[in-house]
C-alpha cells in the first residue's frame, strides 16, 4: 500500500496513522480528513521520533492501519508544534486543516507483532527532522 513518489532525505516530515479504510476514503474523495478536526480543530500527527510510541500507546493490537508519510513543505494547511498533557513536556505536530493528498508521498501498512505491539523502523527511509 505505497504511493511513493520517492522522497529527499533533506525534506521535513511528520507522520499520521490512519486507519486503512479511512486513507481509502481520503483517496476517493481527494483529501483526507479525520474526526479530530471536526471536534478538536486539528490532525494529530507524530514525529519520526514519536510515532511508535504513539502507535503503541493508542493502536496496539489493531492491524488496520496504514502510516501515512506527509511531507511537511506540500502542506496546503497549518502546522504547529504543540504541547501535550505530558509530565515530559512533549511537543506533537498539529495540522489544522484537511490534508491535501500531494502531501503524502508515502504510505505503508502498520502490522502488529504477535504481542500486539508494533515496530516502526524509519531509519533509512525518510528524513524526519522539523
Amino acid at each position: 500500500m505505497t504511493r511513493g513518489r520517492g522522497y529527499d532525505r533533506a525534506m521535513s516530515v511528520v507522520f499520521h496513522i490512519a486507519a486503512r479504510a479511512e486513507w481509502e476514503a481520503a483517496l476517493a474523495a481527494g483529501v483526507y480528513r479525520t474526526g479530530s478536526l471536526d471536534r478538536e480543530g486539528f490532525i494529530h500527527c507524530s514525529t519520526g521520533e514519536q510515532v511508535g510510541g504513539t502507535a503503541n500507546r493508542l493502536f496496539a493490537g489493531r492491524a488496520d492501519l496504514v502510516l501515512l508519510f506527509i511531507e511537511v513543505e506540500r502542506l496546503e494547511a497549518a502546522l504547529r508544534y504543540e504541547p501535550v498533557p505530558d509530565p515530559r513536556g512533549a511537543v506533537f505536530p498539529h495540522i489544522f486543516g484537511p490534508i491535501n493528498l500531494a502531501a503524502v508521498f508515502d504510505v505503508v501498512a502498520l502490522q502488529p507483532g504477535a504481542d500486539g505491539r508494533f515496530e516502526i523502523q524509519l531509519e533509512g527511509r525518510v528524513g524526519t527532522s522539523r
